[in-house]
């Protein structure tokens, strides 16, 4: 059974920083593409960042491009987000998912339709 457990998240005034982690588990993650979304109080959920199954292909949504870098360990089967100079617009609810087989991240990194979306990992960006 596909998982994902995204952690990370927590409190962190503007200008901080946070590492978001997204652990899969029940499949391997190396031959799919992963991506970060985020959904604001109110607001659809939108991608972040997306990165290719080698990662040699990344992603980013043009809010958070030059402070987000997105990565990955396919031997320990988890994606990463460090994100940098956060600010209040960055706060929301963080989510992980693999991206449909033959996604290109260059073109595309939007929210995929799936059954269900992990719990997310909160990320709160205040003074």
């Amino acid at each position: 059974q596909l998982q994902f457990v995204e952690s990370g998240g927590g409190l962190v005034q503007p200008g901080g920083s946070l590492r978001l982690s997204c652990a899969a588990s029940g499949f391997p993650l190396d031959a799919y593409a992963v991506g970060w979304f985020r959904q604001a109080p109110g607001k659809e959920r939108e991608g972040v960042s997306c990165i290719s199954y080698s990662g040699g292909s990344t992603n980013y949504a043009d809010s958070v491009k030059g402070r987000f870098t997105i990565s990955r360990d396919n031997a320990k089967n988890t994606v990463y987000l460090q994100m940098m100079s956060l600010k209040p617009e960055d706060t929301g609810v963080y989510y992980c998912a693999v991206l449909p087989v033959g996604t290109d991240v260059q073109v595309m990194c939007v929210p995929p339709a799936v059954d269900a979306w992990g719990k997310g990992t909160l990320v709160t960006v205040s003074s």
